[in-house]
């Protein structure tokens, strides 16, 4: 029989109060089927996500309790240390493109998640982790730096040298494209309607800072879009004819209005974008490595005390990750 392993589990949905559906305390040690292996969790880091998840968001409640978490280093059952590749799905079934697989899932959507002592996952999810890169460090990149990492270095039709303007600075996704762009080249510019998180950009690489919707000095090769309708129409006005949005979310609204003629006429690209696969992940920890780029941690504590980073997050009380230690 299992023993129980501390875990942060979502033990039920609590849209208004998402605190009030976090559950501290003992679950059973997971069992790895045929394929898969057990990680020793070392660290952890909080994404938006989670807290999505408490909320009732993309999780059916037949599969409560689910232990949280997207995003962890560790050591593997053969003591190595390691980074978990948080995309459960098949490259055949994407066409040798994981993200492709149109019955993917991210751990704590189907299988339990990395909030935990020990978490299961594919063998073929496990990226080395170098010595270069702490455990808390190496948290951060399976989510947030990894699709920023993919928006930045595979969706985007341009190169080092060009100018790109990153919608929204301040979130998890936005933060990693400042820091990834800098350290590949790029001249970067971010938008937001803070003024502390403008400062912060400038802190973390931004070349440029700007109100929300002002006009930019000139325009753009590409913009990094998250945050959906209020900056779409922005964004578009913002790029050079031959131009490229790529898009990872949309948290102010998904259906703005299109602009269709801007579009065709000034022929720019909006382009969407999805995590990223296991091998992106293995190349972000080698870029990582090569460059010195090195994710921006807002706060590090204990798994025991998670309960204070989901408050700090939901409070909108943090500029970089939340990291869980174990």
């Amino acid at each position: 029989m299992s023993s129980p392993m501390f875990a942060v589990s979502a033990a039920r949905f609590d849209a208004e109060n998402p605190i009030a559906a976090l559950d501290l305390g003992e679950r059973a040690d997971p069992a790895a089927p045929d394929g898969w292996t057990t990680v020793r969790v070392r660290a952890a880091a909080l994404n938006h996500h989670d807290v999505w998840t408490l909320r009732g968001v993309g999780l059916p409640a037949d599969r409560l309790p689910m232990t949280l978490g997207c995003d962890a280093a560790g050591v593997d059952a053969d003591g190595n240390d390691v980074v978990v590749h948080a995309v459960i799905a098949d490259p055949m079934a994407g066409g040798g493109d994981e993200t492709l697989d149109p019955s993917r899932t991210l751990l704590s959507e189907f299988h339990q998640g990395t909030f935990a002592e020990l978490v299961t996952v594919p063998r073929r999810n496990l990226v080395p982790k170098p010595s270069t890169l702490s455990f808390e460090e190496a948290a951060c990149l399976p989510t947030a730096y990894l699709t920023a990492f993919r928006m930045l270095f595979d969706r985007a039709p341009i190169g080092p040298g060009a100018t790109v303007l990153v919608q929204g600075a301040g979130g998890g996704v936005a933060t990693a494209l400042i820091r990834l762009g800098r350290a590949a080249g790029y001249r970067m510019w971010a938008t937001s309607r803070s003024e502390a998180k403008r400062a912060r950009a400038l802190e973390l690489g931004a070349d440029q800072v700007f109100e929300t919707g002002a006009r930019l000095p000139e325009r753009v090769d590409a913009v990094m879009e998250t945050v959906g309708e209020a900056t779409w129409a922005h964004s578009l006005r913002s790029l050079k004819p031959g131009g490229a949005i790529v898009i990872s979310g949309a948290t102010s609204g998904a259906v703005p209005p299109a602009d269709l003629a801007r579009i065709f006429f000034l022929q720019l690209s909006v382009i969407g974008s999805t995590m990223g696969t296991r091998d992106e992940l293995a190349r972000l920890v080698t870029f990582c490595e090569q460059t010195g780029m090195r994710p921006l941690i807002d706060r590090a504590m204990p798994l025991t005390q998670a309960r204070v980073g989901f408050e700090a997050m939901i409070a909108g009380d943090v500029f970089g990750k939340v990291v869980f230690t174990l």
